[in-house]
């Protein structure tokens, strides 16, 4: 049984690491959902599948929102009761995220029958591309109820003490995705409505893994096992305290819509397609950053649990330098290699080699600092302060706006490029402060009550 307590005499670094590579694992494998369908799309369809799969995203970025909120939210509540030693508290506040899954799922499916086709068409998708991107959407519509609880579960089992399982759970479902992509687009040509097909069917798969194990022995809280009661209060407390992780996928949602709209209006359409194999780039340092972020959380929720501070410091400064070092490193090499990289998702396709390997020049040029603001995002959550963590990923999305606004009026497309690193830079500047500040101040709390305790 591959399980982790956080009671045991293992030394924080060696404690962090196998909370983080799990998580790192778990994220690296959900970022292939997207990733494999831009790679069977970018073959089998070409550059306006590309725009199309990029309009669709921030759409459905709505729903995979909803299931990180309350699988951060609620799991963060797991973690910290059992930090405190409450076990029945746990075993409600899992409860109450597993019942929120359902609830939250019939108003994800209702958003994307209302709202999806018109918001499609505001990113500035016409022709092929919107046909393309509609038919994407529709098969999400129904299948909303797994796309949030594969986004849930996850974080609900690692907080449940089985990281392994978490991982394994989206392993299994990525290979699936491969699988089905490969049989629906490359052998069916079903297109992007294939991609979606196979993404729902991965989840469904995900999903029912998920489900064998909180109905198994293997399950620390076993919440079907035990009496439980649902609490209006922790499902107010998870949805404030994973709300900041909806807003994040709001905020890259509604980002990458600005994006779109602008590349749209100041370049072409193979534009928007050489900004989405960017951002499929992108989404592999993201996904660690996240990764490490929340690979951090259950050991941060546990040590604010038992007023642990120092160890907290020691667990912040490691996942700090992990994150900025996977950083670094993949800059370099997109950098050094983007004909290799940008190939992945283009047959011979000059125009979008180009323009992508432009993007990754200015773009991504700064994108190690969003790994450090995802990190002071998690850290907040994880005390359970969800008010600054939410200020985070508001501000990040605030922060760049004016920026969109300005820049391509005078640089064009380049502009629109330059829109993300340059706000990085002016946000990095300021949350990265006030986290240490709080993390320092409550170490500082620490050192001068604990004399006095004995």
């Amino acid at each position: 049984m591959h399980t982790i307590d956080l009671n045991q005499s293992d030394s924080i670094t060696k404690t962090f690491w196998r909370f983080t590579l799990p998580a790192i694992a778990a994220m690296l494998v959900n970022g292939l959902y997207q990733l494999v369908d831009g790679i069977f799309v970018g073959h089998y369809i070409g550059a306006e599948g590309l725009e199309a799969i990029n309009m669709a995203w921030p759409v459905i970025a709505v729903v995979g929102g909803i299931g990180l909120m309350i699988g951060m939210g609620a799991g963060s509540l797991v973690s910290i009761y059992r930090g405190e030693g409450n076990l029945h508290k746990a075993r409600n506040a899992m409860a109450t995220g597993l019942t929120l899954v359902l609830g939250l799922a019939v108003v994800a499916s209702f958003y994307l029958f209302c709202f999806s086709d018109a918001l499609i068409e505001l990113q500035g998708a016409r022709g092929a591309g919107y046909g393309y991107a509609s038919d994407y959407l529709g098969v999400f519509q129904l299948g909303s109820l797994a796309t949030v609880a594969a986004g849930a579960l996850p974080f609900l089992i690692r907080n449940d003490n089985s990281p392994f399982v978490a991982t394994s759970m989206m392993v299994v479902g990525a290979l699936t995705n491969i699988v089905l992509d490969y049989l629906f687009i490359g052998v069916l040509g079903w297109g992007l409505q294939g991609a979606a097909v196979a993404t729902v069917s991965a989840q469904f798969v995900s999903v029912a893994m998920g489900l064998a194990y909180l109905l198994s022995s293997r399950s620390l809280l076993g919440v079907f096992r035990h009496k439980i009661t649902l609490s209006f209060y922790d499902a107010k407390q998870s949805l404030v305290l994973g709300c900041s992780s909806l807003v994040m996928f709001m905020y890259y949602g509604v980002l990458v819509g600005f994006h779109n709209r602008l590349f749209a209006e100041y370049g072409t359409p193979i534009s928007v397609a050489a900004f989405a194999v960017v951002g499929y780039l992108m989404t592999l340092y993201y996904v660690v950053a996240e990764g490490i972020a929340e690979g951090m959380q259950p050991q941060v929720s546990f040590y604010h649990g038992e007023q642990s501070y120092t160890k907290i410091v020691k667990v912040v400064k490691l996942a700090t330098s992990v994150s900025l070092a996977a950083g670094l490193i993949w800059l370099a090499v997109l950098n050094l290699f983007p004909d290799v990289v940008i190939g992945m998702f283009s047959s011979g396709n000059e125009a979008l080699v180009q323009q992508a390997t432009q993007g990754i020049r200015l773009h991504l040029s700064a994108m190690y600092l969003d790994g450090l603001i995802i990190l002071a995002s998690m850290y907040f959550l994880s005390v359970g302060k969800g008010g600054k963590s939410l200020a985070i990923s508001v501000g990040n999305m605030l922060v760049q706006f004016p920026f969109l606004y300005v820049l391509p009026k005078f640089y064009g497309v380049d502009g629109v490029w330059l829109a993300m690193p340059i706000s990085n830079l002016v946000l990095a500047s300021m949350v990265l402060p006030v986290m240490w500040h709080d993390i320092l101040a409550q170490k500082r709390k620490q050192c001068v009550s604990t004399p006095l305790a004995a």
